[in-house]
């Protein structure tokens, strides 16, 4: 600590490159240089894709017979949840199921169903079942037309979906009119067409699912497109997102948008600019195109309904001239798809900002460079503290402890997984409508907390401030958890570049913190959950854009209990937060690295008992490996 100055004596600024002011900003700003080829290679890539050409064919779309029967469906089944009678999924087919084959038949198709057995959340074991109709092409080469039947059972789901229902059975009618009306003798379509009726949708997409998995037409699909809630008062949009970071080829969206434009005099809505970085670095949608571009097949959702598809409640009223506008813009983007013979199943990871495309691989591009500037400022303060003799091991022992207290708690949360205390169900994401994405299970959360307080009372014990903590100390503390937060971030580089657009704030926030060590306490605070902006706009996605509310946290551990977050993603996340608590403690005056074994106290009842264990076991070993030696000739020996 430096020594109180006389009254009235100014205190000198702490020298460039002393322990006092570590952080070089000359070499971190000069660093920013590494940016210059990233961002002028993104200009480059800045395109306005074409859409394809109209097809030069009669529009025959029929406005009048899609209202009629999205009406029907929602009047005749209400309730078409999965396991009801509405839903009609037992064999012999009944219900909603049986009145999509009657209304697909009179038009000749060959029409297949396939009905499994699958646990649905909320509802135990069902059985589903997707009907889908086939046009044969030219080709084997097929073009996808997908909308799911099923509703939550609260509203007649008059919008989401008998709408997109009754438009897939009008676009097939147009494509499979039978011989002797008024389109016989038409050239049969390039591509082969699949018009497919799935269940489950409202659940997660559990029959497009089911479909990618088990179907043998998977593998000739060339490109998807889903109708989901089209004649809802919203404006009309399309739906980018993917499962994985992909989004569909610039032709695909920029052909639908063309569509959607010419039949609404406006441009479709789409998330913008960083609501798809956000996807990108978080992949999560509610439509069925995800799971399509995660299998690699370029995809788009036509809707009115938003990132979130419409509330159940009051779902019974149709926009009639919505409905047609879509219906038409659906039959034309169906078009201009098969008369494109090269049509090829490509994805990508670009962005759209006002109708250019910016090529995804030159943003990751980008994001990679902008870990330069921080890894080489934290290499010079590690040169700096090396200089210096400051001692890294009890900081490093300190990360250590917290490390193993969230790989804890990441192993208690597996567990009450394993144990059935979290909704089960499929790697897929709930409907934010349906109960369990409000449903908090009180009790096994408090059980978790309990858990984890337990947990955390254990570990603190080799991380309670003992003594004061030098500025040397300090200065290692915030060190070792930078060089920490510099792995997660090129490991979170390796999986999803566009990850690090949640890690780069708190890294070039965090980094000025041994800088701000003389400040105090409330600045050093502030500057810490400035860094968590990154974190926080995933729960901010969550909240605002799909409207979760307060339940966005919940809803986020259901992604990982279920499986959608997969491990990796969220052990990246566990060693992030480790390290941010080593900053958050050291910022806020609570550091203490890792004592010495003259420091620590007494060991408790448990930790003296498994010491003892484990002593007891090693000369057990030990005895058992004397004895055989002993035992052996010496002329083995």
């Amino acid at each position: 600590m430096a020594a109180s100055l006389p009254p009235g004596r100014r205190r000198r600024r702490p020298r460039r490159g002393s322990l006092e002011r570590p952080v070089n900003g000359r070499l971190y700003r000069g660093a920013y240089l590494f940016t210059a080829v990233p961002l002028l290679l993104l200009a480059f890539t800045i395109s306005s894709p074409a859409p394809l050409p109209t097809p030069a064919l009669p529009e025959t779309f029929d406005t009048g017979a899609a209202l009629a029967l999205a009406r029907s469906l929602a009047r005749d089944y209400p309730d078409r949840a999965p396991g009801t009678r509405g839903a009609g999924d037992r064999l012999p087919l009944s219900g909603a199921a049986t009145w999509f084959e009657q209304a697909l038949a009179p038009y000749g198709l060959t029409l297949s169903a396939r009905s499994w057995t699958q646990e649905v959340p909320g509802r135990g074991r069902v059985q589903l079942t997707n009907i889908a109709g086939v046009v044969q092409g030219q080709s084997r080469a097929a073009i996808l037309v997908t909308a799911h039947r099923d509703d939550l059972g609260t509203s007649p789901g008059a919008d989401d979906d008998a709408s997109g229902t009754a438009v897939l059975i009008e676009l097939a009618r147009s494509y499979a009119e039978p011989a002797g009306s008024k389109n016989a003798g038409r050239v049969l379509p390039a591509h082969t067409l699949i018009f497919l009726s799935t269940d489950g949708g409202s659940y997660g997409g559990l029959g497009t699912a089911h479909f990618l998995a088990s179907s043998p037409e998977r593998r000739n699909i060339v490109s998807a497109v889903n109708l989901d809630a089209l004649a809802g008062p919203g404006p009309p949009a399309l739906e980018i997102a993917g499962d994985r970071p992909r989004s569909p080829s610039p032709t695909l969206v920029a052909t639908a948008a063309a569509e959607i434009a010419a039949q609404t005099g406006s441009e479709p809505a789409h998330v913008d600019l960083l609501g798809q970085l956000i996807d990108l670095g978080f992949p999560f949608t509610l439509y069925d195109q995800g799971q399509f571009l995660a299998a690699g097949i370029p995809a788009v959702t036509l809707t009115t309904g938003g990132d979130r598809p419409p509330a159940a409640f009051g779902d019974d009223v149709l926009q009639t001239r919505r409905l047609a506008e879509m219906g038409e813009a659906a039959q034309g983007l169906l078009g201009s798809l098969d008369q494109d013979v090269a049509l090829a199943a490509t994805t990508a990871s670009d962005v759209w900002v006002g109708g250019r495309t910016i090529r995804g691989w030159a943003i990751e591009l980008l994001l990679v460079a902008l870990l330069i500037p921080f890894a080489a400022a934290v290499v010079d303060l590690y040169a700096l503290c090396r200089r210096n003799r400051v001692a890294f091991a009890p900081a490093l022992r300190a990360l250590r402890s917290r490390l193993w207290f969230w790989l804890f708690a990441g192993a208690v949360f597996t567990c009450f997984r394993l144990l059935g205390a979290w909704p089960g169900g499929p790697a897929l994401p709930p409907n934010p409508a349906s109960a369990l994405a409000r449903r908090w299970p009180v009790l096994a959360l408090l059980a978790l907390l309990a858990l984890l307080g337990a947990g955390w009372a254990v570990a603190r014990r080799r991380l309670a401030v003992r003594r004061r903590v030098t500025a040397e100390e300090q200065l290692a503390g915030y060190l070792v958890a930078l060089v920490a937060l510099l792995l997660v971030a090129l490991l979170a580089a390796a999986s999803n570049p566009f990850a690090l657009l949640f890690l780069l704030p708190a890294l070039h926030t965090w980094l000025w913190l041994p800088q701000l060590r003389i400040a105090r306490a409330p600045v050093r605070v502030a500057l810490f959950l400035l860094g968590l902006a990154g974190p926080a706009l995933v729960l901010a996605s969550l909240a605002w854009r799909f409207g979760l509310g307060l339940d966005a946290p919940w809803y986020l551990l259901e992604l990982v209990a279920n499986g959608y977050v997969t491990t990796l993603p969220v052990a990246i996340a566990l060693a992030a937060t480790a390290s941010a608590c080593q900053l958050a403690a050291v910022s806020a005056g609570r550091y203490a690295p890792y004592p010495h074994a003259s420091e620590r106290g007494p060991r408790g009842p448990l930790r003296e008992r498994v010491r003892g264990v484990v002593r007891a076991t090693r000369s057990h070993r030990r005895a058992l490996a004397l004895r055989r030696g002993a035992s052996e000739p010496y002329s083995a020996r």
